[in-house]
């Protein structure tokens, strides 16, 4: 009796102990989850403007202040810890701020990303001055035709002469010849017409007065939005907050990467994973097929896969150093020289590019579909198989039409994790072709359409360099955790998926 009380109690503590874990962890992992997206959110919600006047020791100092506070207490003890450094040796010298509502304040959001604030002042064409802001939807409207009449220009006949001046200089006729002379004269008054209408832009511009009187003047062709953030209903605000969710996903980023969005980001990750997905799903599958159907139960097969399970142990870094050797210098160089000798010693495929970064990261993500495949292998009933012999039908065939549909779910699922890891690796990607910023996205209108020698952006590189380059700015970083959870919902759904997945083919083929 007292022995079974024993084990009971064992058993108890046991689970206890295991509900405990599993609880801590999980309330963990909720945590962070509900930190990232709290912190994110303030990307995407609109902030009160305040007028603060901090008085130093040695002057005054006004400026206007964005922030989510909502009691000047609350923004005080912001500004007290953003000026801390100031008077931490003599906290008798520590300023006096005053702070109020800026209700009439204008937030501008440049095209080049920067944000100004500041009070209206007057708008200015190129023959009015001093016009009023109901003025700024016509002028918006001259400032777009003019820019179009530019773009016209720009692609049309100056594109056209560049290409005529072009081929005569290939031809090598000289500078005296009439026809040089004839192109050269009507590109020299084509690109007066672009000076001129650029010049004529130019003025079209807005003057906001700034906290401390100073006015500032910003060109209205720069001009993405204004508002007046202390005017915002509950309508404008959730308005602005789903407008700044769809520039998110659509824009790319400006300011070095503190504004804008993260669409270059989001279409690099997804390119870069489906061409790894290419690669290392058939590799992947074959190898797992090969190993558990074909290969003899002998030391050889088993050193195998030991070292399949050891390679998914290496640390993603030794990937991305191998890759960098191996893929981009040696097999690189060597498509340079024999297919593009003619651009050396300017490297063509010799160089970090989406196409090494997808090999590197399939390479990397291969011991997870194998073991994911070999699992799925097991799982297979030996009557199937015997029954399929029963029927007359060959290995081959008894393979791929029974044994590899019972086991899609366990290499669909690993396919899927592979594309998880791949999408939230970073250290791998710097080394082979992810970059902060690439101005030209991997696919485009000119032939061959997909350029693969490209450098790219991704979502994890992207966060990596903004939190590290950007630690003290509220913007920068609200932007950062916003990537992070737009990354965090990635790898969560494609994990679901494959969950998903599994189950309805494991469902389908157990009912068959």
């Amino acid at each position: 009796m007292f022995k079974q009380l024993q084990i009971n109690y064992r058993q108890a503590l046991a689970e206890t102990t295991s509900l405990l874990c599993v609880s801590t962890l999980l309330i963990f992992l909720v945590s962070m989850v509900v930190f990232i997206a709290f912190q994110g959110s303030q990307y995407f919600i609109p902030k009160l403007a305040y007028n603060v006047t901090i008085d130093f020791a040695d002057g005054r100092q006004d400026v206007f202040y964005q922030s989510s506070a909502l009691d000047s207490k609350s923004l005080k003890a912001q500004i007290d810890s953003r000026y801390l450094g100031q008077y931490l040796s003599s906290p008798q010298n520590k300023p006096e701020v005053e702070v109020r509502l800026a209700d009439d304040v204008y937030q501008v959001m440049s095209e080049s990303g920067r944000v100004y604030f500041g009070e209206f002042h007057a708008l200015s064409s190129s023959d009015q001055m001093n016009l009023p802001l109901s003025e700024l939807s016509s002028l918006l409207n001259t400032v777009a035709l003019l820019q179009n009449n530019l773009q016209q220009v720009q692609n049309g006949k100056l594109k056209d002469l560049h290409q005529s001046i072009a081929l005569l200089n290939s031809k090598q006729v000289a500078d005296d010849t009439p026809a040089r002379k004839a192109q050269m004269k009507e590109f020299e008054r084509w690109q007066g017409h672009v000076t001129a209408l650029e010049q004529q832009i130019l003025q079209y511009r807005m003057q906001l007065k700034q906290a401390n009187g100073d006015l500032i003047s910003l060109a209205l062709n720069d001009l993405d939005y204004l508002y007046q953030p202390n005017q915002l209903d509950t309508f404008d605000k959730l308005h602005f907050t789903f407008s700044k969710i769809g520039q998110f996903v659509s824009d790319k980023p400006k300011q070095a990467s503190t504004a804008g969005g993260v669409f270059p980001a989001i279409f690099g990750t997804i390119l870069m994973v489906i061409l790894m997905a290419v690669v290392v799903a058939p590799f992947g599958i074959i190898s797992a097929v090969y190993l558990h159907e074909y290969a003899p139960n002998n030391k050889v097969t088993g050193l195998i896969r030991i070292g399949i399970s050891n390679m998914a142990a290496v640390p993603s870094v030794v990937y991305g150093v191998f890759g960098l050797g191996f893929f981009v210098y040696t097999l690189g160089g060597s498509l340079d020289q024999l297919f593009y000798p003619q651009s050396l010693p300017s490297p063509t495929f010799g160089t970090p590019g989406l196409l090494w970064a997808s090999l590197t990261m399939g390479l990397l993500t291969l011991p997870v579909v194998i073991v994911s495949a070999e699992e799925g292998l097991k799982r297979v009933p030996q009557g199937l198989r015997a029954g399929s012999y029963a029927l007359g039908a060959t290995k081959f065939e008894t393979i791929i039409r029974v044994v590899v549909p019972m086991a899609s779910p366990g290499m669909l699922t690993g396919v899927i994790l592979a594309i998880a890891r791949a999408a939230g690796e970073v250290a791998p990607l710097i080394l082979v072709g992810a970059v902060k910023f690439a101005p030209n996205l991997p696919v485009d209108s000119d032939f061959p359409f997909v350029h693969l020698e490209r450098q790219f952006m991704h979502l994890g590189v992207f966060i990596y360099d903004g939190a590290f380059h950007n630690q003290t700015q509220n913007q920068s970083s609200s932007l950062m955790f916003a990537t992070c959870m737009l990354l965090l919902i990635i790898v969560f759904s494609l994990n679901i998926s494959a969950i998903l997945f599994r189950h309805r083919l494991r469902h389908k083929y157990e009912r068959a």
